[in-house]
């Protein structure tokens, strides 16, 4: 395979990774709120809506530790290529 296949797969397989890291932490608070909280309490709503953001906050923090270890431990640069291209800056008059 060549480097932007590989690159493709990584990100594909990465943000699953990050979904299912996501899920499994709202869940987590979820059943913890469920056993802590009683579900006819006013602030029920709130805090369901508190556990989603940081569900989402902890998955992210999560997942870009995991990608940084895996970065500098597998030497990921030698087999993705970069997802955003550096432009090339043209001399005065040129490109037009």
């Amino acid at each position: 395979m060549n480097k932007k296949v590989n690159t493709v797969l990584f990100v594909l397989i990465a943000t699953l990774f990050n979904l299912v890291a996501m899920l499994v932490i709202f869940f987590t608070l979820f059943a913890v709120l469920v056993n802590l909280v009683s579900q006819e309490s006013a602030l029920f709503p709130m805090l369901l809506a508190v556990i989603f953001l940081v569900s989402i906050g902890a998955s992210f923090l999560v997942y870009t530790a995991v990608v940084k270890k895996l970065t500098t431990r597998m030497k990921m640069e030698d087999y993705l290529s970069p997802i955003f291209s550096r432009k090339r800056h043209h001399g005065k008059g040129e490109g037009k």
